[in-house]
């Protein structure tokens, strides 16, 4: 099988985690080239048990624990741009996307993943990074990509096309690692996923994503997994 390159453009460390750990981890298993871009370094979070800091010492605090995720995650590279947290709808539209498009440039990526249009929970800088994903694949700069999903957390699938979901079952061990990998958002994470020492969430088991643009036709179609495009080139 060809190696595909596939890249999630998302807004904060924690956020491949949340929603595509067990799909960054099976397309890594499976021999592609899996890179990430996050638009902030999450430095207006909360750094819950590591206790008082600084935004900048935060910031500097979720860089590595983003790293360690992804060497979790089997993701090769991992690119920030920068911005401030909490922001990034303050970014003019058209720089957020040429930055986007640029690391899609770089890195002949294929296949996109990133938030759908209302951020999944309204998050303004969820919405901002779809926005600029969105305008970095439709707007004609980046010839390499292929197609263009969504991930859907949780409550977000509930309603939605679904074009195919994973059983984190299977993969919660390597999730439950790179959960516990963003150390400073544990408090965070676990009113979503509880504790992670001694539970299995069965109301988030699924990871979820709609296909929302096909370069090679309509989208509205059903897959078992992001690999069966892969497969067949």
């Amino acid at each position: 099988m060809k190696e595909a390159v596939i890249g999630f453009v998302l807004a904060h460390p924690d956020d491949e985690t949340f929603g595509s750990a067990v799909l960054a981890r099976e397309l890594a298993d499976a021999g592609h080239r899996v890179v990430l871009l996050s638009a902030t370094k999450g430095d207006a979070g909360q750094s819950g048990p590591l206790g008082p800091m600084s935004r900048g010492e935060l910031a500097e605090v979720r860089v590595k624990e983003l790293a360690e995720a992804a060497e979790i995650l089997g993701i090769r590279e991992v690119e920030h741009l920068g911005y401030p947290d909490g922001k990034l709808g303050d970014v003019p539209a058209e720089e957020l996307s040429a930055r986007i498009t640029d690391f899609l440039n770089r890195h002949g990526v294929e296949i996109v993943v990133t938030f759908p249009e209302d951020g999944g929970n309204r998050h303004p800088d969820h919405i901002a990074i779809s926005r600029g994903a969105r305008d970095a694949v439709f707007g004609g700069g980046s010839t390499s990509v292929r197609k263009l999903y969504y991930f859907l957390f949780g409550p977000a699938a509930e309603g939605r096309r679904i074009t195919f979901r994973l059983d984190s079952r299977a993969g919660w061990d390597v999730k439950r690692r790179a959960l516990l990998a963003h150390r400073s958002q544990r408090t965070v994470i676990e009113k979503y996923f509880g504790d992670l020492e001694t539970t299995f969430p069965e109301e988030l088991k699924y990871e979820s994503f709609a296909l929302a643009w096909t370069k090679e036709g309509d989208p509205a179609r059903e897959e078992a997994s992001l690999a069966d495009f892969l497969a067949g080139g």
